[in-house]
């Protein structure tokens, strides 16, 4: 089986690199223009079944890369909560103590009022695999979610083994992955 992560177009936060978790940003002007210049290219395989977060973002990127399918809402694909950091960007955060500790521990500890990186991939991965089971052997399957959310499946199931920061992709960005269910294994493509 084949597996299509892609990261949701560009909003207003992204634009101001803010901290984007909970908060149900639509896509803004930016970001929908790139996703149609990304997909007139040709960057979007053809998915036999779409996969989303409910978060707007993702779910708008969907239907404009996949629009004669319905992408099925999987809440557990949500971003991670950033507690009080949501909506702020690091200018606005530069010299908050909890924010350096956050920042210190790579993401490990949660933020105030956050999700922990470990409670956050333990959400995305257990979610992942029981979608997974669902599908078809030979079908392929786009999963349109947020950052987060790839670099922490990639993190935990990409072969070879890279850290979490080593997955990140851009907005609108794809990462293809065949994926082995028996070894719980995903191998880019």
């Amino acid at each position: 089986m084949e597996i299509i992560f892609i990261r949701h177009g560009k909003t207003a936060g992204n634009l101001e690199k803010r901290y984007i978790g909970r908060t149900d940003e639509p896509l803004c002007e930016q970001g929908i223009a790139d996703l149609k210049t990304r997909f007139a290219a040709g960057l979007y395989p053809v998915a036999d079944r779409v996969f989303a977060s409910p978060m707007k973002r993702c779910l708008e990127t969907a239907k404009l890369l996949y629009p004669q399918q319905k992408a099925v809402v999987v809440q557990d694909f949500r971003e991670c909560d950033f507690g009080v950091f949501e909506g702020k960007n690091y200018a606005e955060l530069n010299g908050d103590t909890a924010y350096q500790r956050w920042i210190d521990s790579a993401g490990m500890t949660p933020p105030p009022n956050g999700e922990g990186k470990a409670d956050f991939a333990r959400r995305c991965c257990g979610s992942f695999w029981k979608v997974m089971e669902g599908c078809e052997e030979k079908e392929r399957i786009a999963v349109v979610v947020h950052g987060g959310t790839v670099m922490a499946l990639l993190e935990a199931f990409g072969v070879p083994k890279r850290g979490f920061y080593d997955y990140q992709l851009e907005n609108g960005g794809v990462y293809i992955a065949e994926c082995d269910r028996e070894k719980r294994e995903l191998h880019r493509v």
